[in-house]
């Protein structure tokens, strides 16, 4: 997605004339215009240029932001104002603006209503000259134009372009009540001889409401624009977190105080006690304690030692600290964050399209209803005067802007909360949709548990050591990330025992079933019951071990089954291993806080079904809404099946979740997880705790019911005032609406909207005190009943249930980490007939499950706009 910034929008049709224009463009796929930050966020390959000069055809300007391709030079986290789209520009203008235009309203109302109602001094020139004081009214009230001239360019450049806006409405009332008593003053000089008639006439002349219906409106956006300002403080805040200078260790031992924008990656630094940490590194010296609140929104501080993870912005409490550089710039967890909420603030969510839809045609539909009214009074026997008031009140009581600001500070404000607290939504839709979640989707492994399982139980097979197993399965899983690997490693380390990788040749990861490797001569092979108990030649040994292995399982323990082979056609089985991974304390509390709100939660595992059972029991979860045993597509497939019962959420962290992530109505990423299952998720949780998965929910929903309301007030507004301005109640109760009256409420309408968006602030996300249960609540089992095999039926089937779909696989180049597979797994999934892709940069291939045929040239396409190159199809 490319930023722009777009100046000269003043209300949500000027927003939708952008919209629209810049939707027009060839290459353009979306694009998103937020009033609230003045920005625009457009995918798809349209050249910026043509992008700009959309833009400006259709009256407004444009620029790309900084930090953007072709867009002025410097990070997005710049300082420089120019560049920085939440800098508050808009209200020192107005205040400006407001200061001068309120000193001659004064005056102004001094003479008109002052002297004639009250009957305040006046010069004795003007007691016998009319006409000399309804020209100095005149001036006055021409002086506060001139003042507040932008609305009049505003609004007539919106009318040449075929795209009438508030400005125009206010500027239109405002200039008819000028013209009007400009005619009438004429109409005074022309009387010179009857100063009775001169002095009745004064009375009926409005200059005072042409110029107060631009100070009021001028009241109104300005408190409008110090409140719109305040729903990006959180941003804002974080944008000044930015570190500015960089203390980096030269080769010569020194220290050496730079600009961070000279920070590069692999560099080493210092870091003081009570200094911003600069960039993204890890710990090669010194231990200490480092606040990350700013970051995670967690406020007790984690210690930090050799090894250990930094990110930019954190500050540094108690000891010194070297580091080296991972992240600098624009890559680091500072930065991410602000693009993303940036990026969130682009965006529009779903519930937006209407008002948008409502506002492209409100305004000629108010100059339509201001002609009517005004047409109607005179028909039925009005003076001119009377029925050119109640066309102003119709033009200056409309207001769109209401309609415009009801989602979007809503959505920024939510937004800021969510940052302040460590809860990342990418997107306004993820925002929007994340309270309307029926179903969550748990992966077990690092989401429900730590992550970080421990060996309980070293089980040997006859004729084996407790040693010799260990050894040997050490040896096989150095080679693996997985974590339970780590605890099998962690043991022998423990335990003494060398691992002999050195000699571990013609290693083999066979996902979701285990590892081979051929050790002394040996071929060794590891992992689940279903895989090792396949091999030829174990299945006598495995019987005895199995009553074992189930016992370890009802405990919530993983067993991993070890077997070895001379010649590798008969297997002998050297034992089990069982391991444990602790459940967070905080789970068990989270998934009651979504049962709290009516949410169903399922447990996603490719585990075997007993330790997922006993997993699910201790935190909380159903046992029959536990999926075990299912591979990395079997988990997409199962988010895919729940996503049919109802809206649903995905939480995970790991490469193997992203497809989950991707295809679940909302990704929820936990934020120590991989690269990858960030980059597919919708929400970002910082803390790692589910607790805020919950929190999400919580402040999705919050932020829909401010949005539902804002609505509510504005289209309640609008549909009482114009009628009100019109003059409808007047025969029925006689209730008549002064134009300057309307320009107030008008003025009032939009500050109470954003008003009202920042009692999200307010909220206390973490507090389930509130909580109520969602309407609708899925209802019946959310899996397939049980059939004689171990989970859930389909649960393992599920994994296989693409084999008679078409494959094909893609040689690519270019792909270097799981982030770049998450990229391809994207561009190629976005093609019609593509049910899943299964990218490995190791292998340098994509494994591709079709619906139908598809054609080479488009997958081809969709891997070159990815930034990848195909080098063949099979």
């Amino acid at each position: 997605m490319k930023q722009y910034n777009v100046s000269g929008m003043s209300c949500a049709a000027c927003s939708a004339r952008v919209e629209k224009a810049v939707s027009a463009v060839p290459g353009v796929t979306s694009c998103a215009v937020s009033l609230l930050t003045n920005s625009m966020g457009v995918e798809g390959s349209a050249d910026p240029a043509a992008v700009v000069r959309a833009v400006e055809d259709a009256g407004y300007g444009a620029s790309l932001k900084a930090g953007e391709a072709g867009g002025p030079a410097g990070s997005s986290v710049s300082a420089n104002p120019d560049s920085d789209p939440l800098a508050d520009r808009e209200t020192p203008v107005l205040i400006r603006r407001l200061a001068a235009s309120a000193g001659f309203l004064l005056v102004l109302m001094y003479f008109s209503m002052g002297h004639a109602m009250f009957g305040w001094p006046v010069p004795a020139f003007f007691h016998e000259n009319p006409a000399a004081l309804g020209l100095l009214q005149l001036l006055l009230a021409a002086a506060v134009m001139v003042v507040n001239q932008k609305f009049f360019v505003s609004g007539f450049r919106g009318v040449l372009h075929g795209a009438p806006n508030m400005d125009t409405l206010v500027s239109m009332g405002s200039a008819a009540a000028f013209v009007y008593s400009s005619v009438m003053l004429f109409v005074m000089i022309g009387r010179s001889g009857d100063t009775e008639a001169q002095r009745e006439i004064l009375h009926g002349l409005s200059f005072e409401s042409a110029a107060m219906i631009l100070c009021l409106i001028t009241v109104g956006k300005t408190l409008e624009a110090r409140s719109k300002g305040k729903t990006t403080d959180a941003l804002r805040s974080l944008m000044k977190l930015a570190p500015k200078t960089a203390r980096v260790i030269r080769e010569d031992g020194g220290e050496e105080l730079v600009p961070i924008a000279s920070v590069r990656k692999g560099d080493i630094f210092a870091v003081k006690p009570g200094e911003n940490i600069p960039a993204d590194g890890v710990v090669l010296e010194g231990e200490s304690a480092v606040d990350e609140s700013a970051l995670t929104g967690e406020s007790i501080p984690v210690d930090k030692n050799p090894g250990s993870e930094v990110s930019s912005a954190a500050i540094n409490l108690t000891g010194y600290l070297r580091c080296e550089a991972v992240r600098v710039g624009e890559d680091t967890t500072l930065s991410q964050i602000i693009k993303m909420v940036s990026d969130a603030a682009a965006t529009k969510a779903p519930i937006a399209r209407i008002a948008d839809r409502v506002s492209g045609i409100f305004v000629p539909t108010v100059l339509v209803i201001a002609a009517v009214t005004a047409a109607v009074w005179l028909a039925v026997g009005q003076t001119v005067g009377f029925a050119l008031s109640r066309a102003i009140s119709v033009l200056v009581i409309s207001c769109p802007c209401a309609l415009g600001l009801a989602t979007p500070v809503a959505i920024m404000a939510g937004n800021g909360v969510g940052a302040k607290n460590g809860i990342l939504f990418k997107t306004s839709a993820a925002l929007e949709e994340c309270g309307r979640t029926r179903i969550v989707a748990l992966d077990k492994t690092g989401t429900v548990t730590k992550g970080e399982p421990a060996v309980t139980d070293l089980c040997p097979a006859d004729g084996v050591t407790p040693e010799d197993l260990l050894r040997k399965a050490a040896a096989l899983e150095e080679r693996s990330e997985h974590p339970l690997a780590r605890a099998v490693l962690k043991k022998a380390e423990a335990d003494g025992i060398g691992t002999a990788s050195n000699r571990i040749e013609d290693f083999r990861a066979l996902p979701g079933n285990g590892l081979e490797g051929t050790l002394d001569g040996y071929r060794i092979a590891g992992g689940s019951p279903k895989f090792v108990s396949s091999l030829p030649g174990v299945t006598a040994d495995f019987e005895k071990i199995l009553p074992t292995a189930d016992r370890l399982s009802g405990e919530g323990k993983t067993p991993l089954f070890f077997a070895e082979s001379v010649d590798g056609t008969r297997y002998r089985l050297l034992g089990l291993i069982a391991a444990a991974d602790e459940v967070r304390e905080d789970s068990a509390e989270a998934v009651r806080q979504l049962h709290g709100m009516g949410i169903r939660t399922v447990l996603l595992t490719g585990d075997n079904p007993k330790t997922a059972r006993a997993v699910a029991k201790q935190a909380g979860i159903d046992e029959n809404d536990v999926a075990a045993g299912v591979l990395p597509d079997g988990k997409e497939k199962t988010v895919r099946l729940l996503a049919e019962k109802g809206k649903t959420a995905m939480i995970g962290d790991g490469i193997n979740d992203a497809p989950a992530l991707a295809r679940a109505d909302v990704g929820i990423a936990i934020g120590a997880g991989t690269d990858a299952a960030m980059d597919a998720g919708d929400v970002v949780l910082m803390k790692s705790t589910l607790l805020d998965a919950a929190a999400a929910v919580r402040l999705s929903r919050a932020t829909l019911k401010i949005i539902h309301e804002n609505l509510f007030w504005a289209f309640f507004y609008n549909s009482i005032g114009i009628p009100l301005a019109a003059g409808v109640f007047i025969p029925i109760f006689g209730w008549e609406l002064h134009p300057m009256f309307g320009a107030a409420a008008m003025s009032l309408s939009s500050f109470c909207v954003v008003t009202n968006a920042l009692r999200l602030n307010l909220v206390k996300v973490r507090d389930p005190s509130k909580d109520k249960k969602c309407r609708n609540p899925v209802p019946g089992p959310l899996l397939p009943e049980e059939s004689g095999a171990p989970g859930p039926a389909g649960t393992e089937n599920l994994t296989a249930q693409g084999e008679n779909d078409m494959k094909k696989v893609m040689k690519i180049e270019g792909m270097m980490c799981p982030h770049c597979e998450a990229r391809v797994k994207k561009a190629l999934e976005a093609v019609d007939g593509v049910i899943s892709a299964e990218p490995s940069h190791e292998k340098g291939e994509a494994v591709l499950s079709l619906s139908k045929d598809v054609a080479a040239e488009a997958l081809t396409k969709a891997v070159a706009d990815a930034g990848y190159e195909v080098k063949g199809i099979a």
